[in-house]
């Protein structure tokens, strides 16, 4: 089952790419400009992701895709590793399969000469993992 942390995980990979949410019934949508701020979610993010919730997620959507927000936190849904791309797209564990991977869209994707997307990194702790590392291979 997808919970809501790898919900907004895999929003905010597909949102890196200018990938928008779709909320069906009106003309909005929701991308916002900036995705991280060092080692977490954006402020503007996290607002965005706190709006979905609040609205009729079974009417919403990422652009490119069938699966609404709601459908995607039941237990029928897990958010894997695309086998073209690598971004998370979610995968239907009981009954048929999703369609498309959003990379489908995007003409340009999968592109390795770019950096992917990516989750918030806490430099320090990275610092700190490389730090111990090099400690261990001195011994």
């Amino acid at each position: 089952m997808a919970n809501k942390q790898e919900v907004k995980k895999y929003l905010a990979h597909w949102f890196q790419l200018g990938k928008k949410v779709i909320v069906g019934h009106t003309n909005q949508s929701f991308l916002p400009s900036r995705i991280l701020d060092g080692d977490r979610y954006s402020q503007e993010l996290e607002e965005c992701w706190v709006t979905i919730l609040s609205l009729e997620t079974s009417d919403c959507y990422l652009e490119g895709t069938h699966e609404t927000i709601a459908q995607l936190l039941t237990p029928v849904w897990e958010i894997l590793p695309c086998g073209r791309c690598a971004m998370p797209v979610p995968v239907k564990t009981m009954g048929m399969p999703s369609v498309l991977c959003p990379c489908y869209y995007l003409e340009t994707w999968p592109n390795n000469e770019l950096p992917a997307p990516r989750c918030p990194v806490n430099t320090h702790e990275q610092l700190n993992v490389i730090r111990n590392r090099l400690v261990s291979n001195l011994s």
